[in-house]
């Protein structure tokens, strides 16, 4: 589908500044919505919002319809009884302000999300109670799951759920009975935080959408191995008798890798789900479209074709392309669910066969800066080569931020992006100059990371892929958006058409 001609920032909710550990749902969210509309801005991108596992990734969660717990607004505890301003400082107040420290955030936030829930089960009849029925009620079909799956892995010492005990692991009938009466009071307890998370995030929908903001989500393609879908739903992966996979996700070597990269991802079995209608997939997308107005589709290619590699093999080098399910799977998710509001993320080798799969369906793909510079002036990544239906970056999660990025690149490399902006060295405003690129261009929607609308380095990174620990901790600071910043932004927007009429 074609989108109107705007722009906007990337910002996950965890970077919000605020005095509890991590960026939430809360007060600071609202005001980052009023930061966008009084700069102009109608789009809001976030990461994916689901229960992260380890590693603190957005892209691996313990569920793929979940909420995360991390996420939830204490100020918003606090106004409903269920928490005290004091519990609250005495358990988050000592952590760090510029960062989030995910060990010690996890199990502090924990602890107080049960206190809470002792307060709640002591309010039944209460609207709050009732609304918790409710959304029991109409989330049932990947919530019993969920909560049972995250209660069992509580109790196991949060352990993978193939290491638990056979009968739990295989869900024997008898053995999930048993453990529902056993944990009912722990599965209680994971119902309660989605009802938190799913109640906190729609309020916050609703204000961004009233204010004229449209929310754009991100699903990646693949789920984590360990999660309540793998877990709930064997048969429509190509798992072995345990459970555990027998070939995996990742993508064929390349320029930046001679090995390719192993993602790990159990794959789908697209003949079963074929088999349902895509019943999971529907399921998953009608869900994603009542989070977001628009959703990104992380790794759009592989739906055409997708890197099967063993699961025994150490790298991603002895893969081969698989062909996924293709126009049948958007066939069906069209029939029931109308338009599609999807970005396909279509970065990487894309071959005619990906792009006629996103044109068939009008969907619009993705234009990312950085990968635009060099000595060829055909780039598909460089603004006078696109078209209108596209979404273009300065950058993305993955990417260093644009000072960061410039400041690494070699002397050619700097000279030619210099060159493409009419630039030299002491004039160059690198992630403005590159923000004003994607502003002019023909692309219906520019989207730039906050940090190069504050033009961080590469401290402000939010992710190194590859790295192991330090990723998805970066905040910014309460005082960071300026009235100057502001009132440029703005005027940057207006400039180039993409500033939208006020919402009456």
């Amino acid at each position: 589908m074609q989108f109107q001609r705007a722009s906007g920032i990337l910002l996950h909710p965890s970077s919000l500044p605020g005095p509890w550990g991590i960026g939430d749902l809360g007060p600071m969210a609202y005001r980052f919505v009023d930061f966008l509309v009084a700069a102009g801005q109608s789009l809001w991108q976030v990461l994916p919002l689901g229960p992260t596992g380890y590693g603190d990734s957005p892209y691996q969660c313990f569920s793929a319809f979940a909420g995360n717990p991390l996420l939830i607004s204490i100020d918003d505890l606090i106004e409903h009884n269920l928490l005290t301003v004091d519990e609250a400082r005495a358990a988050l107040g000592y952590l760090p302000a510029e960062r989030v420290d995910f060990g010690s955030l996890i199990p502090a936030k924990q602890t107080l999300l049960r206190q809470s829930f002792e307060r709640f089960r002591s309010s039944r009849g209460t609207p709050l109670h009732q609304a918790y029925t409710r959304f029991c009620l109409e989330n049932a079909e990947w919530l019993a799951d969920y909560a049972l799956f995250m209660a069992i892995k509580e109790a196991q010492g949060g352990g993978s759920w193939h290491n638990w005990p056979p009968d739990l692991r295989d869900r024997k009938p008898e053995a999930l009975a048993r453990i529902r009466r056993d944990l009912a009071v722990k599965i209680d307890f994971h119902q309660y935080v989605q009802f938190l998370f799913f109640r906190q995030w729609q309020s916050l929908k609703e204000y961004a959408n009233q204010q004229g903001v449209i929310i754009i989500g991100d699903a990646p393609i693949f789920v984590a191995d360990d999660s309540a879908d793998v877990w709930a739903h064997r048969d429509l992966f190509y798992v072995d008798a345990q459970g555990m996979p027998t070939v995996v996700a990742g993508v064929p070597p390349d320029y930046f890798s001679t090995t390719g990269q192993r993602w790990g991802n159990p794959l789908y079995r697209w003949d079963k789900m074929a088999m349902t209608g895509y019943r999971w997939w529907v399921a998953r997308m009608r869900q994603a479209l009542t989070l977001y107005d628009v959703l990104r589709l992380d790794h759009f290619r592989g739906f055409e074709a997708y890197w099967e590699v063993p699961a025994s093999a150490p790298t991603a080098v002895e893969g081969r392309w698989v062909k996924g399910p293709g126009a049948d799977l958007f066939h069906v998710l069209h029939a029931e669910l109308g338009d599609l509001p999807i970005i396909a993320e279509d970065l990487g080798l894309i071959t005619p066969e990906v792009e006629k799969l996103r044109l068939a369906f009008g969907l619009p793909g993705m234009k990312v800066l950085h990968f635009a510079f060099g000595d060829n002036p055909n780039n598909p990544y460089l603004p006078h080569n696109y078209t209108t239906n596209y979404v273009v970056y300065t950058g993305t999660h993955d990417n260093d931020t644009t000072v960061g990025w410039f400041n690494t690149l070699d002397p050619a490399g700097r000279a030619a992006v210099l060159t493409y902006l009419g630039r030299d060295e002491q004039t160059v405003d690198i992630a403005w100059d590159l923000m004003r690129l994607g502003m002019m261009s023909v692309a219906n929607y520019v989207i730039t990371p906050l940090q190069d609308v504050l033009r961080l380095g590469s401290e402000a990174r939010m992710n190194m892929p590859g790295r192991l620990g330090g990723n998805w901790a970066w905040r910014f600071s309460a005082d960071a958006l300026q009235e100057e910043l502001v009132a440029l932004l703005r005027k940057l927007t207006y400039t180039y058409g993409r500033l939208q009429p006020a919402k009456s």
